[in-house]
């Protein structure tokens, strides 16, 4: 899943969000300094990508993929449904999408100094282009997928992801609703059942 869906399925807890956010930039072992609520929501973070990449909805949807889509899938699908969540917010949430994405980049920016160097770069991006709001926008995810592409190392077609995703608009927009309550069940239990790292 994608920034949107990761700050949601964190819930309401400000350090949850923040780590749920800091998912992405983080690699291996989650640092024990880090305060104990940003590093559960990095755990969280983990977990629905792992829910995500092996549910059978989802591995259905990435084989609806020609090629040379096919081989990004994964982040085809992830964008695409933040883009489904954006549009439809209010199906998932009372909290308006303008004003959970406002509190999300003020949340980020009052804790600047503690994100890691990519995500304080990405910061930046979300600022500048209203996201994750704008994420309802159909044209801001052409953009996005030109800006994921022009960010990888070898040559990909994501610049044009979104004639693909036109073409299985239908069967993404189905599988989007059959997953994304599943999913949000999934992180539910996975905060209610979960036990502190470390000390308060």
């Amino acid at each position: 899943m994608n920034h949107l869906a990761h700050a949601l399925l964190a819930g309401p807890d400000p350090q949850l969000r923040l780590g749920g956010l800091m998912g992405d930039f983080v690699r291996g072992a989650i640092d024990p300094a880090l305060h104990p609520g940003i590093r559960d929501g990095i755990a969280l973070h983990r977990a629905i990508d792992s829910y995500t990449d092996s549910h059978a909805h989802i591995v259905r949807a990435r084989a609806l993929f020609d090629p040379p889509y096919r081989r990004y899938a994964g982040i085809l699908i992830d964008i695409w449904f933040d883009h489904l969540l954006a549009r439809d917010y209010d199906r998932w949430s009372d909290t308006p999408l303008e004003a959970f994405s406002d509190d999300l980049l003020a949340l980020l920016r009052n804790h600047d100094a503690e994100l890691p160097q990519g995500l304080r770069q990405f910061s930046r991006y979300l600022h500048a282009r209203r996201l994750p709001a704008a994420y309802a926008r159909r044209d801001m995810i052409g953009e996005v997928l030109m800006g994921v592409g022009s960010r990888l190392k070898r040559a990909n077609p994501l610049a044009e992801g979104l004639l693909e995703i036109s073409r299985l608009e239908p069967e993404l927009q189905d599988t989007f609703d059959a997953f994304f309550p599943q999913l949000a069940d999934f992180a539910k239990q996975w905060l209610d059942g979960r036990l502190p790292t470390a000390p308060e």
